[in-house]
C-alpha cells in the first residue's frame, strides 16, 4: 500500500484493474484505492507480469502493505517487498 498523502495512514483496495497472470505495462493503472480523503488509480511500479494480488478488493490494510507480486520479464517470481522504495522486480503496487 503506497503513501498517499502525509496523514493517510490506510486504504481500502476498490477493485483490481488487472487480474493476476496478465502483462502489465510501467505506469499501466493496476488498482483502484479509496482512502477517507480521497479515490485514486495506483499505476503499476513495474514492466512485467502481475504474478499475484496479496490484498482482495473490499480489505483495508495500512500503508506499507504489499498488495501484489510482479514478475519482470525473464525472471522467476520473487517474495513481495513492503515500503515505498522497492528494490527488486517483485514488490508492492
Amino acid at each position: 500500500m503506497p503513501q498517499l498523502g502525509e496523514s493517510v495512514t490506510e486504504g481500502t483496495i476498490l477493485r483490481w484493474l488487472v487480474a493476476p497472470g496478465a502483462t502489465v505495462a510501467l505506469d499501466q493503472p493496476l488498482v483502484e484505492i479509496e482512502t477517507e480523503k480521497v479515490t485514486v488509480e495506483i499505476p503499476s511500479p513495474f514492466e512485467g507480469r502481475l504474478s499475484a494480488v496479496l490484498v482482495d478488493a473490499g480489505e483495508t490494510v495500512p500503508v506499507g502493505t504489499p498488495l501484489a507480486e510482479f514478475q519482470a520479464a525473464g525472471e522467476s517470481a520473487r517474495p513481495p517487498v513492503a515500503g515505498d522504495a522497492p528494490a527488486s522486480p517483485a514488490a508492492q503496487a
